[in-house]
């Protein structure tokens, strides 16, 4: 899990280096077509790079984006209208029926489908109209790591070519060297933290949430550390009960409108007694553990996640794990 993601720097450098005319074209494809309906189409924490690649088309193209609940084509056989429908799938493997059989049900209906895929060879990848290779390479470990990271630039790739815009084209092509930057941070204050705990809230909002998610996920998968991802909307809501003295949790505060909230939350957090962990960048006198920067906001959790999955290699040992070989889990998950 460590070395591949470490080596994330390098196989998004190779997957901008490809696939630039292909993109292109999809850009010129979607900004000519209308759409109704946008939809993605993923499980775990391929979900969770759906869940980015929405925000940024909702955000910078006013298109509202739905996560589609599979089994109402794989199970419930739901007459599903597939007309002037744009769906996004994002797979590693490619090779989940509940993914694939979605995929080719909108495009035999006139959908336009696109797959974010690494295995270029896949079922996902026939299925779709657009294959979109994520260059991550062959990837050993259980839990996602470097491939979730050339999801998310696929994703940015994407709304870039389909924005027009240089500026996110810009920042894309300097990712390499920010991700090189990210895996050198010394984020070892959290495993102090959290190699005792029990259990954990990860925080983060607007485009910091789907990074909050994979990282509850990754607590789950490499250190059995049973972890819940909430907004920090919706931590007042009720996951605030459960917050006693010395409960931790994790705040990914990148930049963007919800930063200063999110800092704010902290404070609060911390005067109730919780052991608050904030990620933020160097600017953020607050902070807890340094967040890198990309060279736009919109491309940070790109680079915050990177420096989280070198600590959660490194705490999933320290608390006694192979974060190679969670348990119960497997590389590839086929579900209906």
């Amino acid at each position: 899990m460590l070395k591949e993601a470490v080596s994330a720097a390098e196989c998004v450098a190779l997957q901008l280096s490809k696939d630039t005319d292909r993109y292109a074209e999809l850009g010129r494809k979607l900004r000519s077509t209308n759409f109704n309906t946008a939809l993605t189409i993923a499980r775990g924490s391929s979900d969770h790079a759906s869940n980015y690649v929405a925000y940024l088309i909702m955000a910078r193209l006013g298109r509202v984006v739905a996560s589609l609940p599979m089994s109402l084509l794989t199970l419930y056989k739901s007459p599903i209208i597939t007309r002037d429908t744009l769906t996004i799938a994002i797979s590693q493997s490619g090779q989940s029926p509940d993914v694939v059989e979605p995929t080719r049900y909108f495009r035999d209906g006139g959908a336009t489908t696109i797959a974010l895929v690494n295995d270029i060879d896949s079922p996902l990848a026939h299925a779709a109209e657009w294959a979109m290779p994520l260059h991550a390479g062959k990837e050993q470990s259980v839990a996602a790591t470097k491939s979730f990271i050339t999801s998310l630039v696929a994703g940015a790739r994407l709304v870039s070519q389909w924005q027009n815009d240089p500026e996110l084209a810009e920042g894309l092509a300097a990712l390499p060297e920010a991700l090189a930057a990210a895996a050198q941070a010394d984020w070892s204050a959290a495993i102090d933290v959290l190699a005792p705990a029990r259990n954990i809230m990860v925080v983060g909002r607007g485009i910091s949430f789907p990074i909050a998610l994979e990282s509850a996920l990754k607590f789950k998968e490499t250190s059995a550390l049973q972890a819940e991802a909430f907004s920090g909307a919706e931590i007042k809501h009720g996951p605030m009960a459960l917050i006693d003295e010395g409960y931790p949790l994790l705040i990914f505060a990148t930049r963007g409108p919800a930063q200063a909230g999110l800092v704010q939350l902290a404070t609060e957090m911390r005067g109730r007694g919780a052991r608050v962990l904030l990620a933020a960048p160097a600017d953020i006198a607050e902070r807890d553990l340094t967040l890198p920067v990309a060279a736009t906001p919109d491309l940070d959790p790109i680079v915050a996640i990177q420096s989280f999955y070198v600590m959660a290699a490194h705490l999933s040992k320290a608390r006694g794990m192979d974060p190679d070989r969670p348990r119960h889990l497997s590389k590839v998950t086929k579900t209906n």
